[in-house]
């Protein structure tokens, strides 16, 4: 396939045969209205005076003002040409600055050239419907995850007053989805934030660490598990603060699952605003985590009876935050990395 030419190179041709179709022309003019001292300097071969003369004057007069005029004509057309289509850069540069999913970035057309404006105005006509799908997208998904709330809650009362075996593990399915369902409405609310472009607020990490750990410290207990967690000092992040506990709370509950009796469960607040899970399972590669992120995707991390979303709502909160999950198998840790620059919306 052949390779695409950008403006500047496509101009720059065209200039250059402009200016040498130019010269051709002139010098053609030049040899038609010259031709009889032409004609009679080389037909007198043997006056070598004349005929050096003739070349000399030609140099002097023509070709010496075209070489001087031609080439700061070339510079000037590359520096003009450059300037028109800085602009189009420009916009790119600010575009690619944004994450793959942010939301309301839009091409800033204020310094285009007329003829680029109608091209960049129907991309931002685009982008209008496509945030506009995704407003609904999720005011449709917080809709279903309210209207479910209700059910749940009767389900709930309803368990309460039987008698069964198998009572205890469906009031934990309830449970479970009860609290899916609340990290759906959490993710909807903060992609309705981040729509509105609110500033997040300034968090610590450390403290987030630890009363998430305070909250799941019974449960650790029933199951012979150990936390632990190591924080010197408050490490401040801008974020959400319900949103960020749950994705903290989704990591040590599948590293609880996967720990055996008397394990550790250890979580790391480090001073580049990384919050690490260390465990003791088998571990996790990166490439196992990016497909466990896909929703519907199951593993050992996830739960037995869960919808197989954890990871994929850790993930989302994440980059909603402009930070990433990551994983190191060695160290069996799956990782929390916050920006060091606040991030633009969460």
């Amino acid at each position: 396939m052949k390779p695409a030419l950008s403006i500047t190179s496509r101009l720059t041709r065209s200039l250059t045969l402009v200016g040498g179709l130019g010269a051709l022309l002139l010098l053609i003019i030049i040899g038609i209205e010259f031709r009889p001292t032409f004609s009679d300097a080389f037909n007198n071969l043997s006056n070598r005076a004349a005929l050096g003369q003739v070349i000399h004057q030609l140099s002097e007069h023509v070709l010496l003002p075209m070489a001087v005029l031609i080439v700061p004509m070339v510079m000037a057309g590359r520096w003009a040409i450059a300037t028109s289509v800085q602009p189009l850069i420009d916009a790119a540069r600010v575009a690619d600055a944004h994450t793959d999913d942010a939301r309301g970035v839009r091409v800033d057309t204020t310094d285009f050239p007329t003829e680029a404006r109608p091209f960049a105005d129907a991309i931002n006509r685009v982008l209008d419907r496509v945030d506009r799908a995704a407003g609904l997208h999720e005011a449709f998904a917080a809709d279903v995850a309210h209207e479910l709330r209700t059910p749940l809650t009767l389900l709930s009362l309803e368990l309460e007053r039987l008698d069964h075996p198998e009572v205890d593990r469906l009031r934990g399915d309830v449970a479970q989805m009860r609290r899916l369902i609340d990290q759906l409405m959490l993710l909807a609310q903060i992609e309705a934030d981040r729509a509105a472009q609110l500033q997040p607020a300034a968090v610590d990490l450390a403290d987030i660490a630890a009363t998430v750990i305070a909250r799941l410290a019974p449960i650790a207990f029933d199951r012979g598990a150990r936390i632990e967690l190591e924080a010197d000092a408050p490490v401040v992040v801008r974020g959400r603060r319900e949103a960020i506990a749950a994705a903290l709370r989704n990591l040590i509950e599948n590293a609880l699952r996967v720990t055996p009796d008397r394990g550790l469960v250890l979580i790391r607040v480090t001073p580049d605003r990384i919050v690490a899970v260390r465990d003791e399972g088998p571990g996790l590669s990166e490439a196992r985590l990016a497909e466990l992120v896909e929703r519907h995707r199951r593993a050992d991390h996830a739960s037995k009876h869960g919808a197989g979303l954890g990871l994929a709502i850790v993930d989302r909160i994440m980059r909603a935050h402009g930070g990433t999950l990551t994983s190191d198998a060695a160290r069996r840790e799956i990782r929390l990395g916050f920006p060091i620059d606040p991030a633009p919306s969460a």
